[in-house]
């Protein structure tokens, strides 16, 4: 029988909404859209490349508590309200997944909270927990 695994990062937000940050099935981890928010200190920069760095940081520790990595990631999902933010991010992104090149798509559309200027979801396999 596969196990299933929650993982939370203490955000308002899953529990308002009934989510968790991941979940670890079947061998791999999926990771909710995960958004600039520090969660410690709820708090989100009004830069878009300081939101993409904070949103790998958070993906970054939902994968190191499921056993996984950024180095596991296999697909990425890039949500912007303005598509004008994406390339500024590329820097950023392509020193945390570039040697991993997965798949991935930008997509353009609204987020729930007029502060949020990217979102990035990722599905990671259990792998090197790197």
């Amino acid at each position: 029988m596969t196990t299933r695994v929650s993982i939370s990062s203490g955000s308002d937000f899953e529990e308002a909404i009934g989510y968790s940050r991941a979940v670890v099935y079947g061998g791999w981890v999926h990771v909710s859209g995960t958004t600039g928010f520090d969660y410690q200190a709820m708090t989100i920069s009004d830069d878009v490349v300081e939101q993409a760095e904070q949103c790998v940081r958070n993906i970054e520790a939902a994968l190191k508590e499921a056993g996984s990595g950024l180095a596991d990631v296999v697909r990425v999902r890039y949500m912007l309200p303005d598509p004008a933010d994406f390339p500024p991010c590329w820097p950023t992104l392509r020193r945390h997944f570039g040697e991993v090149r997965p798949a991935a798509t930008m997509i353009s559309c609204g987020l729930a909270d007029p502060r949020m200027r990217i979102e990035i979801e990722v599905t990671a396999h259990l792998g090197s927990g790197a």
